[in-house]
């Protein structure tokens, strides 16, 4: 071969790099639309006990009496020390936790969808040989 037909080595990293810059494009595209991803359960979990808290300091304000003010300072300091350890202790039972009521919550809209297309089309109910069941019957999830 000749130096003119020679090609230079393919880079083994351009195409790594190249997605690289696509995702990180991309992230920063869906940043700016929708603002910054939400967090693992355990640091949403964090900031709604700090949420909380911040409620409770607000309500501590209006109440009358010095005794009230400081028993709701106390709920707030231990209630923030049993979750704090739990939640550094074990962050990714909190991320199964939220994939598990993720999964209930999928099933229970599954069976409640297909009550509510029975009632609505005039299905047939238990017991009284074909008329619609009507609101506030029992939704039957077997």
């Amino acid at each position: 071969m000749s130096e003119a037909t020679e090609r230079p080595a393919p880079d083994a990293d351009a195409w790594a790099d190249a997605c690289a810059e696509d995702l990180a494009e991309e992230k920063a595209r869906r940043r700016v639309a929708y603002g910054p991803p939400p967090g693992s359960a355990a640091e949403e979990l964090r900031k709604l006990v700090d949420a909380v808290a911040d409620k409770f300091s607000d309500l501590q304000s209006s109440l009358p009496g010095m005794a009230a003010q400081g028993a709701v300072q106390q709920l707030i300091s231990q209630a923030k020390a049993v979750v704090e350890p739990v939640i550094e202790r074990n962050p990714q039972v909190f991320d199964h936790l939220a994939a598990a009521g993720g999964e209930l919550l999928a099933a229970y809209r599954s069976a409640v969808e297909g009550q509510e297309r029975r009632w609505a089309s005039g299905g047939p109910k238990k017991g009284d040989g074909g008329a619609g069941a009507g609101p506030g019957e029992h939704i039957d999830l077997d």
